[in-house]
């Protein structure tokens, strides 16, 4: 009987396991995250090609390139996918190197900073029908999605988020 009972409390905690906020991801490697602003589609590419797609928000000002700390706008360039956040208060993030050493160059001639704290999140509640350009300058995705996409891509990977 006691062996019976140790299988199923292993099962049951091996059921919950895969059930739980952090997926693990066996396909092919991302190699490369673009966001196309314009189109408010984010891409997870490998070598092999478009793994997934997805619908994004955007910053509350989308129209070009971040300058400033509270601008709401989404940096364009190249970043790189630099931490992680399983404790975000949009679910779960992913961090994008932003500002890198043009971004505070720029910020700096404005006599401004250029902020930062730019990441690939989840949504908030009331944001969760998606469509709406509401983040201070992040990259939303729905909360199913981004446990795909945290699963999925991982530090040292490069952004390119475009115009």
């Amino acid at each position: 009987m006691t062996i019976l009972r140790v299988l199923l409390l292993a099962t049951l905690g091996l059921s919950a396991a895969a059930c739980g906020k952090f997926p693990t991801y066996h396909g092919p490697e991302v190699t490369h995250v673009v966001v196309d602003k314009g189109e408010r589609r984010m891409h997870l590419l490998s070598s092999k090609g478009v793994l997934k797609s997805y619908d994004v928000g955007l910053g509350f000002a989308p129209e070009g390139d971040k300058k400033i700390e509270g601008d709401g706008k989404t940096p364009e360039g190249t970043y790189i996918i630099d931490r992680r956040n399983p404790n975000s208060q949009f679910y779960l993030s992913i961090g994008v190197s932003y500002p890198n050493n043009e971004d505070r160059a720029e910020a700096r001639e404005l006599g401004k900073s250029p902020g930062g704290d730019i990441f690939i999140h989840g949504r908030p509640r009331e944001y969760r029908k998606g469509g709406r350009d509401w983040t201070a300058g992040c990259i939303a995705v729905t909360d199913r999605e981004m446990r795909q996409v945290y699963s999925m891509v991982k530090n040292g990977t490069p952004i390119t988020i475009q115009p």
